[in-house]
C-alpha cells in the first residue's frame, strides 16, 4: 500500500504542479489584476458564500461514497442509480437556500446575478467530485488524477485568451471568468460521467425513496463535518466583506494572500484524497483479519507525515521569510497590506497538511462524532476570533484567526488518532522536525542577507532544504526505498 501511495502521489503532484499553480497564480490572480481588488473582493465574498452552503449539494455523500466504494466496488452501479436522484433534489435545495441567504445578507442586482452563476458552478463541481469519488474508490487513481486537472486546463486556455490573447479593448469583466468556469466544469462533469458509467457497467436512473433516505442518513455525519470545517476555512472573506466599511477592498487584500496559500494547500488536499480510500481499505482489512488497526496503518501514517512535515515546513519558512517579495512578484497594488496576511496564512500550511493526514484517517474510520465536535469547536473559535480581530486588524486579523484555529484543530486530531487507533508520531520525529525547521530558518535568513533576487534565493533555499531533510533524517534513500519495496520500517 505504501508503494501505491508513493507512485500515485507522484503522479498527482506532477500533474497538479504543472497546472494548478499556474491557474491560481497566473489566471486567478490575473483576473484580480484586471478587474481590481474591490470588484474581485466582492466576487470572493460571493464565492465564499457558495462554499459555505455547498454542503447542501452533497450532504457528505462524496466522502462516504469514497470509503464505501473502496470496500464495495461491485455495488457502484446500484449505489449510483439511487444517488443521482437524491443529488438532483439537493441541487434545487442548495440553489434556493443560497439565493435567499445572499439576499438576506444584502447582495442585490448584478451581485445576485453573479451569485446565481456561482450556484450553478458549485453544483457542477459537487457533481464532479462525487463522480471522482467512484473512480478513486475503485482504485483508478490515474484516471482520477487526470480528471483532477482537466477543468483547470480548460480554464487556463479560455481565461488566458480573454486576459491576454484577444485584440478587443473591452475591459475584462468578472462575469467572463464565472462563465468560463461554467463551460470548464460542464465538460469535466461529462467526461467523469462517461468514465464512471464504463466502470459501473450499467446504471439505471431511478427515484428510490428508501435508498435515498439510507444514503442521506449515512452521509449526514460527513455533511456536518464538511460544513463545520468549511466555516473556519471560508468564512473569513465573507465576514471581512460584510463587517467593514471598505469590506470589498479588505476581502480583495485577504484574497491576495490566501491565493498563494491555496496554491500550496491543494497539494495537501490531493494527498488527502489519495489517503482516504487507502486508509479505508487498510482499516477494513484489519477488521476482517482481527488485527490491531495500528499494525496496518502506522507505516502509511508515518510515511505521509514525513512527506508532509518535510514539504510543508520548507514552504512555510520560505514563505514567511519572503512574504513581501512574493507579493511584489505577483501583484502591483496593496502588497504591503497583503504580505503579512500571506505570512500568517502560509504559517497555517503545516497545521492544515497535518490535518489532511490525521483527519483523513479519522474520516476513513468513520469516527465522525469526535471529528464533528472538534470541527464545531474550531468553527466557533474562528468566528469568535474574527468578530474580535477583524474590526481591529482588518484582513490581518482574519489571518490571525485562521492561524490560531488551524493549530488548535491539528493538535486535536493528532490526539484523537492516538486515542482511537494507537497511532502516534514518535517524539524523535517531532525533534527532527524542530531541528529541520530551525535549519530552514537559518538557510532562509542567510539567503535573504546575501542580497540575491527572489528566484536565486529560492534555488539556494531548496538546495539547503534537500540537504537538511537528509541530514536530519526526515527523508532519505533508505526510508523511501523501504516504502517502495513494501518493507514497512518503524524508524522515525
Amino acid at each position: 500500500m505504501q508503494r501505491s501511495f508513493l507512485l500515485n502521489l507522484a503522479l498527482l503532484l506532477v500533474l497538479n504542479l504543472l497546472v494548478k499553480p499556474f491557474y491560481i497564480l497566473g489566471i486567478d490572480a490575473g483576473v484580480q489584476d484586471a478587474v481590481g481588488s474591490a470588484a474581485y473582493g466582492t466576487y470572493a465574498a460571493l464565492l465564499s458564500l457558495g462554499f459555505l452552503l455547498n454542503i447542501i449539494l452533497d450532504l457528505g455523500m462524496t466522502n462516504h461514497n469514497t470509503r464505501h466504494m473502496a470496500q464495495h466496488t461491485h455495488l457502484m452501479g446500484k449505489t449510483l442509480s439511487g444517488a443521482l436522484g437524491v443529488r438532483f433534489l439537493l441541487v434545487l435545495l442548495y440553489a434556493l437556500i443560497t439565493a435567499i441567504t445572499g439576499f438576506v445578507l444584502g447582495f442585490r442586482g448584478a451581485q445576485m446575478a453573479v451569485l446565481g452563476w456561482i450556484i450553478f458552478n458549485q453544483a457542477l463541481v459537487a457533481t464532479i467530485l462525487y463522480l471522482r469519488s467512484n473512480i478513486a474508490g475503485a482504485q483508478r487513481y490515474k484516471q482520477d488524477s487526470l480528471l483532477s486537472v482537466l477543468d483547470r486546463v480548460l480554464l487556463i486556455g479560455m481565461v488566458g485568451w480573454l486576459l491576454w490573447g484577444r485584440s478587443s479593448d473591452v475591459p475584462f469583466r468578472i462575469e467572463w471568468f464565472v462563465w468560463a468556469q461554467t463551460i470548464a466544469y460542464g465538460v469535466t462533469a461529462l467526461v467523469a460521467l462517461v468514465m464512471v458509467l464504463r466502470i459501473a457497467e450499467g446504471v439505471r436512473l431511478a427515484w428510490q425513496p428508501a435508498f435515498a433516505w439510507v444514503v442521506v442518513k449515512q452521509s449526514f455525519p460527513y455533511a456536518l463535518l464538511i460544513l463545520l470545517m468549511t466555516f473556519y476555512y471560508r468564512i473569513d472573506t465573507l465576514m471581512l466583506e460584510r463587517m467593514l466599511p471598505d469590506g470589498d477592498l479588505q476581502a480583495g487584500i485577504y484574497a491576495q494572500g490566501f491565493r498563494f496559500f491555496e496554491a500550496f494547500n491543494m497539494l495537501g488536499y490531493l494527498m488527502a484524497g489519495l489517503l482516504l480510500p487507502m486508509f479505508s481499505r487498510l482499516l477494513a482489512e484489519a477488521k476482517k483479519s482481527g488485527t490491531a488497526a495500528a499494525v496496518d496503518i502506522q507505516p502509511l501514517v508515518l510515511l505521509a507525515m514525513r512527506l508532509v512535515l518535510t514539504g510543508a515546513l520548507a514552504v512555510a519558512v520560505f514563505g514567511i521569510a519572503n512574504a513581501q517579495g512574493i507579493m511584489d512578484l505577483r501583484y502591483s497594488e496593496n502588497t504591503t497590506l497583503s504580505a503579512p496576511v500571506f505570512a500568517l496564512l502560509i504559517g497555517c500550511f503545516v497545521a492544515v497538511c497535518t490535518t489532511y493526514v490525521f483527519g483523513t484517517l479519522l474520516t476513513a474510520g468513520g469516527n465522525l462524532k469526535y471529528l464533528n465536535w472538534m470541527a464545531a469547536c474550531g468553527a466557533l473559535l474562528n468566528i469568535a476570533l474574527n468578530l474580535v480581530l477583524i474590526p481591529r486588524m482588518q484582513a490581518e486579523g482574519a489571518a490571525w484567526a485562521s492561524l490560531i484555529t488551524q493549530l488548535v484543530t491539528a493538535l486535536a486530531q493528532i490526539g484523537l488518532a492516538a486515542s482511537l487507533y494507537a497511532v502516534r508520531v514518535p517524539n524523535s520525529l517531532w525533534i527532527r522536525s524542530a531541528i529541520y525547521a530551525a535549519g530552514l530558518g537559518g538557510t532562509a535568513f542567510l539567503a535573504y542577507r546575501s542580497g540575491l533576487g527572489l528566484l536565486p534565493q529560492l534555488l539556494v533555499f531548496a538546495g539547503g532544504a534537500l540537504i537538511l531533510s537528509v541530514a536530519t533524517g526526515m527523508l532519505g534513500r533508505k526510508v523511501l526505498q523501504e516504502a517502495v519495496l513494501l518493507r514497512p520500517g518503524t524508524r522515525a
